[in-house]
């Protein structure tokens, strides 16, 4: 636009530019395919040839220290033909993909008693006999912008990593958690595989283990998302109204009921909720068996994670008397995006332990170029290799990243009675 003066000294603005040709809602449309159609070549060129996402392979370091003996040993494991054999690169370089890790976890543990503390050390997986529960955690905030997602996947991968089964599930409309284990929803769903179409009320709906999908980490599965869950929102005042069919179950347990049908196959499910307190994010809280509730150390996230526990507290009491089981084995705070140095940070993350106390993790997630930078191309800190930054940035960032997760799944640990 341009401003300039009449010949009465008036003001006048007049446009320099056109305003878009097409109505408004077409003209998003035709941004949105645009921006889909740039995503699909920017997956295309990461991930040739087939554009879809590969974890890479671990060197024989890296894979010791997962599976949790010496390299040494993992070579002899090598040499006599024990287990998955690695593929030797130059200089007799050994590499594992996670596969072979988790086949050389399955190898070693058969060769002790099932169930002793020996073979439990290979594989890590519950027994569901002596009364370990299927662990569901649950990462909200009401608040965007407060590293949920990216929570969220480390953490889903962190356990698949150790050997845990896992599985993930996006309810956030946005399927950010989604675009990070490989899928890009507009090209990838085509409708009813969501956990939606496990949820729902009509005959449409689907078996939990329909929508479950592999992802390129081994041992971790994936419910994706899209705007479909939307559609949870909009069906359920229908259903609470008599319009729609009830199917009898209500409406805040029947994520926990969809989770239940294939608790079998897993060990932890992560569930990446909505920055929003609607039916979802209480269906995730229902199903939930531990809440991890992420807070950017700055004052206004703060206020507003103030109201998301009110609100949470008076729907949640709600659910309680309509016979909704809340039972937490743990709620955790975990401070993200962290700067240490940072004198006003320092001082809100004092706050919260002053007021939560244990309730706050000890360990916080650093605010990080790594991080950041990975997700530029829609991978994760345990995805990309160190060679790709400074020594210190990788360490730094790698070293924060583990001790959240192992703090998180010590937890875990806990609540199944076993030792640390």
């Amino acid at each position: 636009m341009l401003a300039r003066a009449n010949e009465n000294g008036q003001t006048e603005v007049t446009r320099t530019t056109k305003e878009p040709a097409l109505p408004a809602d077409l003209q998003i449309a035709e941004d949105a395919r645009l921006l889909s159609s740039q995503l699909s070549a920017m997956r295309q060129r990461l991930f040739p040839p087939s554009a879809f996402k590969t974890l890479r392979s671990f060197t024989s370091g890296e894979a010791a220290k997962l599976i949790g003996v010496s390299d040494g040993y993992l070579r002899q494991l090598s040499i006599s033909g024990e287990g998955p054999q690695p593929e030797i690169g130059p200089a007799g370089r050994r590499s594992y993909t996670l596969a072979d890790i988790n086949a050389l976890r399955r190898h070693l543990a058969g060769q002790h008693e099932p169930g002793s503390a020996k073979s439990r050390q290979y594989l890590k997986w519950r027994d569901e006999a002596a009364g370990e529960h299927l662990q569901v955690i649950a990462v909200t905030n009401f608040k965007g912008g407060s590293g949920k997602t990216t929570t969220a996947a480390h953490l889903g991968q962190h356990f698949a990593l150790k050997g845990y089964r896992t599985l993930a599930i996006d309810l956030d409309p946005q399927a950010s958690f989604s675009a990070l284990l490989g899928y890009q929803p507009e090209l990838d769903l085509t409708g009813n595989d969501t956990l939606y179409g496990a949820i729902r009320y009509d005959e449409k709906r689907l078996a939990m283990s329909d929508i479950i999908r592999p992802t390129y980490f081994d041992g971790l599965h994936l419910v994706p998302g899209n705007l479909e869950l939307q559609e949870f929102e909009h069906t359920t005042p229908r259903q609470l109204a008599g319009v729609e069919d009830e199917g009898g179950v209500p409406f805040f347990a029947r994520v926990q009921d969809a989770i239940a049908s294939v608790a079998d196959r897993y060990d932890v499910v992560v569930l990446d909720c909505p920055p929003q307190l609607g039916f979802l994010t209480l269906g995730a809280l229902c199903a939930a068996t531990s809440v991890i509730t992420t807070v950017h150390p700055q004052m206004l996230d703060v206020a507003s994670m103030s109201q998301f526990l009110f609100m949470t507290s008076d729907l949640l009491g709600v659910v309680r008397d309509a016979g909704g089981t809340l039972n937490f084995d743990f709620l955790r705070y975990l401070v993200t995006r962290y700067e240490p140095h940072d004198g006003p940070q320092a001082q809100i993350a004092g706050f919260l332990r002053a007021q939560f106390g244990s309730r706050v993790l000890t360990n916080a997630m650093l605010k990080s170029t790594a991080v950041s930078d990975a997700g530029l191309t829609k991978q994760t800190l345990y995805e990309v290799g160190r060679e790709n930054f400074s020594r210190l940035t990788y360490d730094r960032a790698m070293e924060a990243l583990t001790a959240v997760n192992e703090e998180i799944e010590a937890l875990v640990v806990d609540a199944w009675g076993r030792a640390a």
